[in-house]
C-alpha cells in the first residue's frame, strides 16, 4: 500500500468521492434521501487529503477541512469494498490526525450515522466520542456528530 498526500482537485480523490457518494446512495435508498448532506461535501474547501494506492489503482481516501482555529473537520473517509475489514482506513485517519497536528489543530470532528456501522465502529475504537450535533448537522435528527482531541 502507497499513501499520497494531496488536495481536493486530486483526480483520485474526486474518483473515490463519486463512489463514497454512489455506496451511501444504495444504503439510504436513493439520493434523494440524502440530499440535505450534499451541499456540505464540497471539495472546493478541502485541502488536505490523504489517498491509499494499491499499487497504481486508488483505493481509499480520507480528509479534513478547517472549522475553526483549533479545529478540523474530518471529511470523505471512504475504503473500496473489497479492501474493507484490512485497518486501511485506521491508518488512514492516523495519517489524516498527523497532518492536522502538525498544522496546529487541536481536535478533529465528524459528522456520520448509524446506517454506517463499520465507520462508526472505526472512529470509536480509534477514540472518537459523540458530541451535540455543531454547525449545519443541529437539525439533523440521523445525523451523528464526533469529536477526537489530538
Amino acid at each position: 500500500m502507497r499513501y499520497k498526500y494531496t488536495n481536493g482537485s486530486e483526480p483520485d480523490f474526486i474518483l473515490l468521492c463519486h463512489e463514497l457518494d454512489e455506496f451511501l446512495n444504495k444504503l439510504v435508498g436513493g439520493e434523494e434521501n440524502r440530499l440535505q448532506y450534499i451541499p456540505y461535501n464540497q471539495l472546493d474547501d478541502i485541502h488536505n487529503v490523504v489517498i491509499v494506492y494499491d499499487g497504481d489503482k486508488p483505493i481509499g481516501c480520507a480528509s479534513f477541512k478547517h472549522y475553526d482555529v483549533e479545529t478540523a473537520e474530518v471529511k470523505r473517509v471512504f475504503i473500496k469494498e473489497e479492501y474493507r475489514g484490512k485497518n486501511i482506513s485506521k491508518k488512514l485517519m492516523e495519517l489524516l490526525e498527523q497532518s492536522a497536528k502538525k498544522q496546529g489543530y487541536k481536535k478533529f470532528v465528524l459528522e456520520s450515522g448509524e446506517p454506517l456501522i463499520a465507520a462508526m465502529k472505526l472512529y470509536r475504537s480509534i477514540g472518537y466520542f459523540k458530541i451535540k450535533n455543531f454547525g449545519q448537522y443541529k437539525d439533523m435528527p440521523d445525523s451523528v456528530c464526533m469529536e477526537k482531541i489530538l
